[in-house]
């Protein structure tokens, strides 16, 4: 049974921590995540989440703590933002090696300098290697439900690697929408019990994290490497059968219009909304016109994007991060990357757009693709500057 509610995304995310029954939650408030932890600091202290609650001192200690948590068998959530992710990520690369199925939800922001706390995917392009699966989330039902899917894919013993869930800053978590809440039975049947594989367990000693010398390194990453890239048919049976309990299925790419679109474009996040009222209005004036939305960013799902694209001749990339000095954002290297053995392949123009919060609306989607019809596709611009 399940019951539509309007509810700002931050509660609803903290709300599905709680139906999850998660046992350690570690965290530091850092804009614009903060809600999500008050919120569940106030259900632990009200007696409605049976967890442990652990106020850190900082966002390495919360990923630390984390670590431990998993490591001896509790499932363990923590969330952050842009410069708390920045402190925490030396800790992030070592919980995705030691294969801990941890949840975190990260609320996109710019990271400094200058100082912002508005919306961009800075923070987790600095991240985007770090071995976790890692999905974004287009608006507040999304973000409610891949909570249970984060957890169901992550402690799945075919899987066991941690879980990111990406939400755009203010954007999606401070915003009030229609959320459709299931009830703790329909939760359980899809989210079992946390059932650990291997645990630190003083009476039964096992060793993780060991010190590796350049004999063995090359081989650890391999291994690492396949685990992540094996991990796509875990995703995909969670998503399954999450669709087939409540009706809402997802998957590696979204498409919009893409049927027989010469036009492509392409948006990670809660722009992908945004995108599509573009897409309408240009297909109204007669242009062939589509949206692609990436909700899978790790593993990219090559396969799936190729045939999303298949028989367009312009790609629009639309990237939230700049990579300085390269060639562009990350999102159209990635692109460019997954198109370039391909025979026949369309031309990429990559635009940096909305970093640091600056507001794209549908007609600017629509003037993009206006001008990235006379591009060439080398390089990138940065929409939006003044002159």
């Amino acid at each position: 049974m399940a019951i539509k509610v309007g509810m700002e995304v931050s509660i609803a995310a903290a709300q599905a921590v709680k139906q999850a029954n998660t046992d350690i939650i570690a965290a530091y408030p850092i804009t614009p995540q903060t809600h999500i932890v008050e919120h569940l600091a106030e259900l632990v202290n009200n007696g409605e989440l049976d967890a442990e609650f652990i106020p850190v001192e900082s966002e390495h200690s919360a990923m630390s703590v984390c670590t431990g948590s998993s490591a001896v068998g509790a499932r363990s959530f923590t969330c952050t933002s842009s410069q708390g992710l920045a402190l925490m990520s030396e800790i992030v690369y070592i919980a995705s090696f030691l294969r801990l199925p941890i949840l975190m939800l990260l609320a996109n922001r710019s990271l400094s300098g200058p100082l912002g706390i508005w919306n961009d995917h800075s923070d987790v392009m600095s991240i985007r290697d770090c071995g976790w699966i890692q999905v974004f989330a287009e608006n507040g039902q999304d973000v409610y439900d891949h909570v249970f899917i984060g957890y169901r894919v992550a402690e799945d013993r075919n899987c066991l690697l941690p879980f990111l869930v990406n939400l755009d800053g203010f954007i999606l978590t401070h915003m009030i929408e229609p959320i459709e809440m299931m009830d703790q039975d329909m939760v359980n049947r899809y989210l079992p019990p946390y059932q650990p594989l291997y645990t630190l367990h003083p009476d039964h000693p096992v060793t993780m994290g060991a010190f590796t010398g350049p004999a063995l390194y090359t081989e650890t990453k391999k291994a690492q490497d396949e685990a992540l890239k094996g991990s796509l048919p875990y995703i995909m049976k969670g998503w399954q059968e999450f669709g087939d309990l409540t009706g809402r299925y997802y998957h590696p790419i979204e498409r919009y219009k893409t049927e027989d679109a010469k036009i492509i474009l392409i948006t990670q996040g809660s722009l992908g909304g945004t995108a599509s009222i573009a897409i309408d209005s240009l297909r109204e004036k007669g242009e062939s016109a589509g949206l692609v939305k990436i909700r899978l960013w790790r593993p990219f799902p090559f396969e799936e994007f190729r045939e999303a694209v298949k028989g367009a001749e312009l790609v629009v990339v639309i990237d939230r991060a700049i990579s300085y000095g390269g060639p562009g954002g990350p999102l159209a290297g990635e692109i460019r990357s997954a198109l370039y053995a391909q025979e026949r392949r369309p031309r990429v123009v990559n635009v940096i757009a909305g970093i640091g919060g600056h507001d794209v609306a549908p007609e600017d989607f629509e003037q993009i693709i206006r001008q990235a019809r006379k591009s060439s596709g080398e390089g990138y611009e940065i929409y939006g500057v003044r002159e």
